[in-house]
């Protein structure tokens, strides 16, 4: 593990693989490196490219500055580009992929290329007012510092079985997840006031881009695809692939192929 320091002081923790093109890996809600998808992205795309993964602030063995700001976690990936030659690929997942979306639209020309597996935003009209709910609802849980009705929460909102969130909150892992709880907040940021797609945003993005969605998530997620579409048609230079019977928990010895195929041109 190393660590880099961003603007505020915030200590970064990362871990660097392999060889090649540096590329940048973040990740969405409630995980980090040690719990959740990109470490074993990390070995397989290591082959390839100089893997920077990363505990986004908040999380895993970063630490943290307040107020939260947006801004403040873009500052992190760049603390992680003054680490490589100056430039890098992004990959992001869930709400990873809005913060790779801001990354690239902040950074300029010090990111290279970026890729999104479904971004949750959702600019139906029910979906932004049960959206508006929920921030309010979970700005008042971890105000009265109630961590784990938090996590309760975005698991419900995100569709979460009830059965499987009960078990959950029986399991070692329910620690780890109150432990981030408060980071839902950064996540909810990302996504705006009411998670609209932000087109107009998009449109400003001026690298490479690839919007990928899970063919299988249009039964239990079908805003998913319709997000993706939007977003590749808005960003100048992006393509769409829907990686099919994927779901929103996508297989990554399906993903990492993709991913290769995309930087390394």
């Amino acid at each position: 593990m190393n660590k880099t320091t961003s603007k505020d002081g915030t200590q970064i923790a990362y871990e660097k693989k392999g060889y090649g093109p540096a590329l940048i890996l973040v990740d969405g809600a409630l995980c980090y490196r040690s719990f959740g998808p990109m470490s074993a992205l990390a070995e397989l795309l290591a082959p390839h490219f100089t893997v920077y993964n990363y505990d986004r602030r908040g999380r895993g063995d970063s630490s943290n500055s307040k107020p939260y700001t947006i801004e403040r976690e873009v500052e992190d990936i760049e603390a992680l580009l003054n680490e490589t030659s100056g430039a890098a690929f992004i990959f992001g997942t869930s709400s990873g992929a809005c913060l790779a979306l801001e990354a690239a639209l902040r950074l300029g020309d010090k990111i290279k290329k970026l890729a999104m597996y479904e971004p949750p935003y959702n600019s139906e009209e029910s979906a932004r007012k049960r959206y508006r709910e929920y921030q309010k609802n979970l700005k008042e849980l971890l105000a009265d510092g109630k961590n784990g009705d938090a996590v309760v929460l975005f698991m419900q909102f995100v569709g979460t079985p009830a059965d499987m969130v009960d078990g959950m909150r029986n399991a070692p892992v329910w620690p780890m997840f109150e432990a981030v709880a408060p980071t839902l907040a950064y996540d909810a940021a990302l996504l705006g006031e009411d998670a609209s797609v932000p087109v107009d945003r998009a449109a400003a993005v001026n690298v490479p881009a690839l919007v990928i969605d899970g063919g299988a998530s249009f039964a239990m997620i079908p805003f998913m695809k319709e997000t993706a579409y939007v977003l590749a048609k808005t960003i100048p230079q992006a393509k769409h692939l829907t990686l099919q019977d994927q779901t929103h928990d996508v297989n990554l010895e399906v993903l990492a192929p993709v991913l290769v195929d995309f930087f390394a041109k």
